[in-house]
């Protein structure tokens, strides 16, 4: 059975899932994956995606739940990410099959530097990758391999399991062996190795990530989620057991996780000004949210400056259940330092949305911690007026 709702439906779906508040352990049982990305300009990905849904929350919030709560560890999923780490035994096919850094691809005289990295952190873990490159020597050590061999092998043996970010400093991985870090009652498990139910279950945590999901969604979203043919027979499956609903959106086909559709009822939540992270879950499927929300976007950061249209580090921004603006910025000194602000086309900003602006922005500056805001001399007078007492 197929159902066929409006792309009003569809907005407010995915408005009221993505965005009603909650706290960080409530966005990563919504969610079930973060991606994470190392570029930070106004905080990290993982950050801009949980300050979004989470009131209050600060910058590196996160690390507290990953590294202390363990409530969460860094994975391979769609891209680098952080899952639940609950899911230690359902990803053990990703690290027997689609890591990206396989074991096969080092060469066979690095094996003298992986046996002596894994021996440094049985001694010594956890450890970085620039202590271990001063730990580890001899032939086929550091001495030969150098920093970027290292962090080679450290990559390999991270994606295969073998071990895990104990915890960052200043983004950077700190490792050590997945038996000291996993929770016994996680690495003990059976690892998922059936391929028709690890896909049945990796399909379904992909469309919970993001909602609502088209089966031709770009290459990029369905990593680690097997082949075409995988993915298939996982969805006929997920179909017909029900964890999954087709859906027609203007006669676009989607799915979405069943449960998911007592919230085309749901009424929305008080509308604010979110700023959202380019690489949220909501929007990886590009299309997806042109069509749903009339909203083109495209993250530009390794584009060459000269054929960008918009900027280098570009957040859309949310209100009420729409995207009505984007923004290039960089906490600088202390202080939130917008370069570019852009409305949408048709938005005219009225006093309901001025305000917004100024209470969005406020959450913002506590977010980063940030002591004021500077604009630019050409931005929007209407975004002058609502920040003028904010500005630094």
């Amino acid at each position: 059975m197929t159902l066929e709702i409006s792309v009003a439906q569809a907005r407010r779906l995915l408005t009221v899932y993505h965005f009603t508040p909650t706290d960080l352990p409530g966005v990563i049982a919504r969610l079930g994956t973060i991606q994470y990305d190392p570029l930070n300009p106004a905080g990290r990905n993982a950050d801009l995606v949980f300050q979004a849904r989470v009131p209050g929350y600060r910058v590196d919030d996160w690390q507290q739940a990953a590294y202390t709560a363990r409530l969460l560890y860094d994975a391979w999923d769609k891209q680098a990410c952080l899952v639940p780490i609950s899911d230690w035994p359902m990803r053990a096919l990703i690290s027997h099959r689609y890591h990206p850094y396989r074991y096969p691809a080092l060469p066979s005289d690095e094996t003298p530097a992986m046996t002596a990295i894994l021996a440094a952190l049985d001694a010594h873990g956890p450890l970085s990758s620039l202590e271990l490159e001063s730990r580890v020597r001899g032939p086929g050590g550091s001495a030969a391999l150098g920093a970027t061999g290292i962090a080679r092998i450290l990559r390999a043996l991270w994606a295969a399991g073998q071990i895990v970010t104990h915890h960052r400093q200043a983004g950077r991985h700190y490792y050590d062996r997945a038996a000291r870090v996993i929770p016994a009652a996680y690495y003990d498990a059976p690892p998922l190795l059936e391929e028709a139910t690890y896909y049945h279950w990796i399909l379904a945590r992909r469309h919970q990530a993001v909602g609502l999901l088209r089966p031709n969604a770009e290459a990029v979203v369905w990593s680690v989620c097997g082949d075409s043919a995988a993915r298939k027979a996982a969805l006929a499956t997920a179909l017909a057991d029900g964890t999954l609903t087709a859906v027609k959106v203007a006669g676009t086909l989607y799915h979405a996780p069943t449960r998911l559709l007592d919230l085309l009822d749901a009424p929305l939540p008080p509308p604010r000004l979110i700023f959202v992270a380019p690489l949220d879950s909501l929007l990886w499927d590009r299309k997806a949210v042109s069509q749903l929300f009339g909203f083109d976007y495209i993250w530009e950061v390794y584009k060459p400056a000269a054929q960008r249209r918009w900027g280098y580090y570009v957040l859309p921004v949310f209100y009420g259940d729409r995207f009505v603006a984007r923004v290039e910025s960089r906490l600088i000194g202390g202080v939130w330092t917008v370069h570019r602000w852009w409305w949408e086309a048709d938005i005219v900003p009225d006093a309901d949305l001025r305000a917004a602006l100024h209470s969005g922005v406020m959450a913002f500056l506590t977010y980063l911690g940030a002591t004021g805001v500077r604009l630019p001399a050409d931005v929007d007078p209407a975004v002058r007026t609502a920040l003028a007492d904010l500005l630094a």
